[in-house]
């Protein structure tokens, strides 16, 4: 796709954009991109196409334009006037995440809400680069080489990470139970 898109066609290029602008929404909007988070994936997208060149051939698009979008984002967030609320965020984070079927239970749903809620918030007193791998690794679900790749870091310092700041979660979320096969079970 990346070879059609360098030979000029741009309908190659479209196809990209359409296949992970969801993803890069998420990852803007996870990130605190909140209210600017379109701006900043249209901004990610342009700069990836106009850094093309810079591509590796055979290596994943996927993370390499999250990475774009990380970067954006840090950039948006740093220069924007106001400092976002952790409450707009939380609300921007929800607004972005699917909507929970009619069919689920109301007392189901509101404890989902409550489990997203206390996540974002205790996500928010992580480090930078703890919230980071945690993002991008559950939060967008890429797997350990995604992520080692998408934040330039070294696999080993990704797992290394991701533990710490899953034992930091787990402190800050003692009551916290993950869900096993996408059932709700805690």
């Amino acid at each position: 796709m990346i070879a059609r898109v360098r030979a000029g066609e741009p309908e190659a290029y479209a196809q990209l954009v359409r296949a992970h602008t969801g993803i890069a929404l998420r990852a803007a909007t996870a990130l605190g991109a909140g209210a600017d988070a379109e701006d900043v994936v249209q901004q990610a997208f342009v700069k990836a196409y106009c850094s093309l060149g810079r591509f590796k051939d055979g290596a994943a698009f996927r993370p390499w334009l999250l990475a774009i979008v990380a970067n954006e984002t840090r950039n948006t967030v740093r220069t924007a006037a106001r400092q976002r609320t952790l409450a707009g965020r939380e609300a921007a984070f929800v607004e972005a995440e699917p909507l929970i079927p009619e069919s689920v239970d109301p007392a189901v749903a509101a404890l989902e809400r409550e489990r997203r809620a206390a996540l974002q918030a205790a996500l928010g007193k992580l480090s930078e680069e703890h919230r980071l791998v945690v993002t991008y690794r559950y939060l967008l679900e890429m797997d350990e080489s995604e992520t080692a790749q998408a934040l330039g870091w070294p696999r080993g310092t990704v797992k290394s990470r991701l533990n710490r700041a899953l034992r930091k979660l787990g402190r800050l979320l003692p009551d916290f139970q993950p869900r096993e096969g996408g059932d709700e079970h805690g």
